[in-house]
């Protein structure tokens, strides 16, 4: 939410208590343990943030998102899972419970880096995501 320009316009009680958000969880073992460097692992989570935005783009949820009159507002939520296997283990339970996302897959090395899911409100969808930590790690010493 920071950098937005313009002053900021009043948003309704009821969608400030339950704003629409997208979730994008990357796998921290890219930095920790692969040594991706700090701008391809952003790379990651705009690949998968925009593919989502685009997969889904006719849903009602995702047009408010990214409408002119929310543009400036948008919510993200990102966050972080060990491994490869957890991001893949996450991206079938956010299946099984209906929750529409994309798993980003990197090319040519064919393995997930990261997924977001479309737009939801905070609570139609944060049930998943309860257990896992806020991506705030620091990549550069």
């Amino acid at each position: 939410d920071a950098g937005s320009s313009g002053q900021k316009q009043q948003q309704p009680a009821a969608a400030a208590a339950d704003p629409i958000v997208q979730w994008v969880v990357l796998r921290r073992d890219l930095w920790t343990d692969i040594g991706w460097p700090l701008g391809p692992v952003i790379a990651q989570a705009c690949h998968a943030s925009s593919s989502a935005m685009f997969t889904f783009l006719d849903d009602p949820l995702t047009q408010q998102y990214i409408s002119k009159e929310n543009i400036d507002h948008m919510h993200k939520v990102v966050l972080e899972v060990k491994s490869e296997q957890q991001l893949v283990n996450l991206s079938k339970k956010l299946e099984q419970e209906g929750i529409l996302h994309k798993l980003w897959v990197e090319q040519p090395e064919n393995y997930p880096t990261c997924l977001a899911t479309k737009p939801y409100r905070k609570s139609q969808a944060a049930a998943p995501f309860k257990k896992l930590q806020l991506c705030k790690a620091a990549l550069a010493k």
